[in-house]
C-alpha cells in the first residue's frame, strides 16, 4: 500500500480521473490493484464549496443550531444535504445523508474546504453528489490508461456509534466487491457460517486511510495492492449502506 504523491490541488472542472492516472505515471498500476480516492478531491472538482456568508438560515435551521450550539448557516447547509436528522445533542448534529448513510453534519467539511485561489473565509464543503458515477468514471480512465483491470473506492471519514475517533469508510466505488459473502463458509471447528458478511470495500478504505492522512498531508489517493478479488461491473455503496428500516441507530 502507499500513497499517490503529485496531485495538484484539485479545481472545480478538472477531470480528476486524468489528474490520479498522471500522477501514478512513474509508477504505474496493476491488474488487482485498488486506487483510493478521498472524496474531498471529488467535491472540489463539483465545485461544492458553500461560502456561509450567503446562506440564509430558516426558521428550521436557527431553532435547531440554537438547541446544539452550532452556526445556524452551517446549520441550514447541514439540513440541505440531509434525508432526516437522527441525533442532536449539544455540539452534536447527526444526519442521515442525501446519499443515504448516517454521519455527522452530513458530511459538510471545514478542514481542506477554501477553493484555490479565493481570499480566506467562511467556506465549507459538502459531499460529491454521484461517488459511484465518479469510481466508475476514474476507473475508465485508469484502465484505459494503463491497461490494467483495477478497482476504485472512494473514501471520506466516518465516527461510528460506540467508538472513539474517525476511520476511512466508502463512499463510492467501481470494480471492488462492496461486499463478501461468507456464508456457508466454516470456521476452524467445522461451524458453518451464518449471516457473516465481510465490508470488503471499507476495509480497504479504512487502510488506505493509514497512509492518505486527514489534514495537511496532500495525500489524496493511494494504491492497495496484493488484494485477491473478482471483478464485480455491478458494486455500488449502496450494497454497503443498511436500509432504514433496518438500522436501530438512524
Amino acid at each position: 500500500m502507499r500513497a499517490v504523491a503529485g496531485i495538484p490541488i484539485v479545481r472545480p472542472g478538472d477531470d480528476l480521473g486524468r489528474l490520479v492516472a498522471d500522477a501514478l505515471s512513474d509508477h504505474g498500476l496493476a491488474s488487482g490493484d485498488v486506487v483510493v480516492v478521498a472524496s474531498k478531491l471529488l467535491s472540489r472538482a463539483e465545485g461544492a464549496f458553500v461560502d456561509l456568508g450567503k446562506v440564509e438560515p430558516s426558521e428550521r435551521a436557527i431553532a435547531l443550531a440554537k438547541a446544539v450550539d452550532k452556526d445556524p448557516r452551517l446549520v441550514q447547509v447541514i439540513l440541505d444535504d440531509s434525508a432526516h436528522v437522527s441525533r442532536s445533542a449539544p455540539k452534536v448534529l447527526i444526519t442521515r445523508h442525501r446519499l443515504g448513510h448516517v454521519s455527522a453534519n452530513a458530511g459538510i467539511d471545514t478542514s481542506n474546504a477554501r477553493p484555490a485561489d479565493v481570499a480566506p473565509g467562511e467556506w465549507v464543503l459538502r459531499l460529491p453528489s454521484d461517488p459511484d458515477a465518479t469510481a466508475r468514471a476514474i476507473r475508465a480512465t485508469l484502465e484505459a490508461t494503463f491497461s490494467v483491470s483495477v478497482g476504485v473506492v472512494i473514501t471520506d471519514s466516518l465516527g461510528r456509534p460506540f467508538r472513539n475517533g474517525s476511520l476511512g469508510h466508502t463512499l463510492g466505488l467501481a470494480g471492488l466487491p462492496a461486499l463478501s459473502d461468507e456464508r456457508g463458509a466454516t470456521d476452524v471447528f467445522g461451524y458453518t457460517l451464518q449471516h457473516t458478511f465481510a465490508a470488503v470495500a471499507d476495509m480497504v478504505a479504512a487502510a488506505a486511510d493509514l497512509v492518505m492522512g486527514q489534514g495537511g498531508e496532500a495525500r489524496g489517493a493511494a494504491v492497495v495492492r496484493g488484494l485477491c478479488f473478482e471483478p464485480d461491473p455491478t458494486a455500488s455503496s449502496e450494497q454497503l449502506r443498511r436500509p432504514a428500516d433496518r438500522d436501530l441507530y438512524a
